[in-house]
């Protein structure tokens, strides 16, 4: 067993924190989402103080962060990052009060390690000292992933990946995603996250269904599939505009034995809903 203190050490562990955390307050979603998205409200996890000092960063100088890692269950966290912490002068209260800085000191990890906790937290103990964490709730290394971690499928109507996601993807032969991806045909949309304009597309005919045709856009020599629209952004934009905009999501699945033109009637009708032919990047 590799103990977290023993893979994560810090400079001065009497002024650090350990933070644990789940979900972001008001509905803000759950933590490894924020964090995997390199979300804003990831680090207002840390910086927001309260008036119970129990639950505030006290004499602390340096974060641990974790996010709870709920592929895997309610006791995984993923760790999020090294911290400097500075409260805000003037004090404040049921605010952000605090300057969270990322530091440089082990973030290799980021988004790769996983521990394990001795059992699930609640938010009543969710930060804690470095000096007494490991006593108390025997965090050990469960994972070093040799990439960013995704995570296991987490169902068709889940599907939210960005273009670097899906190489990652791809190329690591994910086996979830690819049993998943394979078994189905289906309706996608893709978008681009700095306009929203929307491009519709189908696998109806590929033996590995969507995972084939998906397979193809993850290729950097084929990120458009052939569609002209695409294309032309790709002329005018260059490859990495594609790389760094692009999400792909899934509308609608079918058994892999459904015929092309049912596929390819749903694929126009989705088009037509979503009124891609006139405002988005669709050209028939």
């Amino acid at each position: 067993m590799i103990k977290l203190t023993d893979l994560l050490p810090v400079p001065e562990p009497g002024l650090t924190k350990v933070k644990f955390n789940m979900r972001a307050g008001g509905g803000g979603g759950e933590a490894w989402d924020l964090l995997l998205d390199d979300h804003e409200e990831w680090l207002n996890m840390s910086r927001w103080r309260t008036r119970q000092t129990n639950n505030n960063m006290a004499d602390a100088r340096y974060l641990l962060a974790f996010a709870q890692y709920y592929p895997y269950g309610p006791q995984y966290f993923i760790f999020g990052g090294f911290y400097d912490v500075q409260p805000k002068v003037p004090e404040m209260l049921n605010a952000y009060g605090y300057e969270v800085t990322p530091l440089p000191q082990h973030s290799e990890y980021v988004k790769r390690l996983i521990i394990k906790l001795n059992e699930p937290i609640g938010r009543n103990v969710y930060l804690r000292r470095y000096e007494s964490v490991q006593e108390q709730l025997r965090p050990e290394v469960y994972e070093l992933a040799r990439d960013t971690k995704l995570g296991t499928f987490p169902g068709y109507q889940n599907v939210k990946l960005r273009h670097h996601e899906l190489q990652r993807i791809i190329a690591n032969d994910e086996p979830s995603w690819k049993d998943a991806l394979s078994s189905v045909k289906g309706v996608y949309v893709i978008t681009d996250l700095t306009s929203g304009r929307l491009y519709v597309g189908s696998a109806s005919g590929e033996a590995n269904g969507l995972w084939q045709r998906w397979s193809a856009y993850a290729n950097l020599s084929n990120l458009t599939g052939g569609n002209r629209e695409l294309e032309h952004l790709r002329a005018e934009r260059g490859d990495s505009f594609l790389v760094e905009n692009f999400q792909y999501t899934i509308l609608e699945i079918f058994d892999p034995k459904t015929r092309p033109e049912v596929i390819l009637l749903r694929e126009s009708f989705w088009k037509q809903a979503l009124d891609t032919r006139a405002h988005g990047m669709n050209r028939n």
